[in-house]
């Protein structure tokens, strides 16, 4: 949906991107993620035909931005991370406007305002003020403006800072349903929590350069060849470790921290099922059999160098 190929850029004789690709799968919560100041919100500008890239091209839906912005605009929608609102007009004339700017005929745009606002849970604040909202709101209020022209791509530049932990829960939500209605999102951020649950691929970028692009499960295997799975029982026997390190394709496994027998294996989701099979076969009280995910923070912490940006 989205692919970015090779794009260097610069302000005046500083260098702020170098030679960067990577590709934004169609239907995925796509995470782009680094430090302030490596080159994020520079990158979004471009994508977004805000700016245009010094070296490289950007195609999104097939079009280049430079090329064919138009284009590009049709289906792409845009939130800023520093974005402006008019305060003194309501939520609905708010979107009325932009809709109208968005070309949508008087005909049709009641109806999507309506339905943005149903979407985006704006509906009972319809005739409060802009400038009375709190700062959820608002960024839920930016978000509806991005759909009003009905975009199969978003870019959300750090959609979820400053907001509470309530606020927080409620914009993951709205991604995830935006996900499940076949929108492509790409996300912006620093704070790996927020990601974690939703990204399946990433692209980490520091000091203007991409360190790792791709799904973030691959990212993990190539950083860790070694995965692990957590089997939690009712009771450990005495040497409950010793039928799974037979197994060929496990390395290791021992009781963890939490009291859980952590089993570390090489190999994909056939050696988890012979896990489950011998815990099975050894007449172990099973409660649950759960994969390590990759954390994203520790993938983080194993690509990045800490560089000052």
């Amino acid at each position: 949906m989205i692919r970015v190929e090779g794009i260097s850029h610069h302000f005046g004789t500083m260098r702020v991107l170098h030679d960067i690709w990577f590709d934004v799968p169609e239907g995925e919560v796509f995470g782009f993620i680094g430090p302030n100041g490596a080159g994020k919100t520079t990158t979004l500008r471009m994508m977004a035909t805000l700016l245009e890239p010094a070296q490289g091209r950007i195609l999104v839906g097939g079009y280049d931005v430079v090329e064919r912005p138009r284009e590009v605009r049709r289906i792409l929608g845009f939130m800023p991370d520093g974005f402006g609102v008019y305060e003194h007009v309501t939520v609905q004339e708010y979107l009325d406007f932009f809709a109208a700017a968005y070309g949508i005929l008087p005909t049709a745009r009641r109806r999507t305002v309506e339905a943005v606002m149903e979407l985006t849970d704006l509906g009972p604040l319809r005739d409060r003020l802009v400038q009375a909202m709190s700062k959820g709101m608002k960024q839920r209020l930016a978000i509806a403006r991005t759909l009003l022209h009905d975009p199969k791509i978003l870019i959300l530049d750090e959609p979820a800072n400053g907001l509470d932990p309530r606020a927080r829960i409620e914009m993951r939500d709205l991604i995830e349903q935006l996900q499940q209605m076949g929108k492509t999102v790409v996300l912006s951020s620093h704070i790996l929590t927020e990601l974690s649950d939703m990204v399946s691929s990433v692209a980490i970028l520091e000091q203007g350069r991409v360190l790792a692009a791709g799904p973030v499960g691959d990212i993990g295997r190539e950083l860790r060849p070694e995965r692990a799975v957590k089997v939690r029982m009712l009771h450990y026997p005495e040497g409950c470790e010793v039928p799974f390190r037979a197994l060929p394709d496990v390395v290791g496994a021992e009781r963890g921290p939490d009291g859980d027998l952590r089993i570390l294996y090489r190999g994909g989701d056939e050696t988890v099922a012979a896990i489950v099979r011998t815990a099975v076969d050894a007449g172990f009280a099973v409660v649950r059999v759960e994969p390590e995910r990759d954390d994203l923070e520790h993938i983080f912490l194993e690509v990045t160098r800490g560089a000052l940006q």
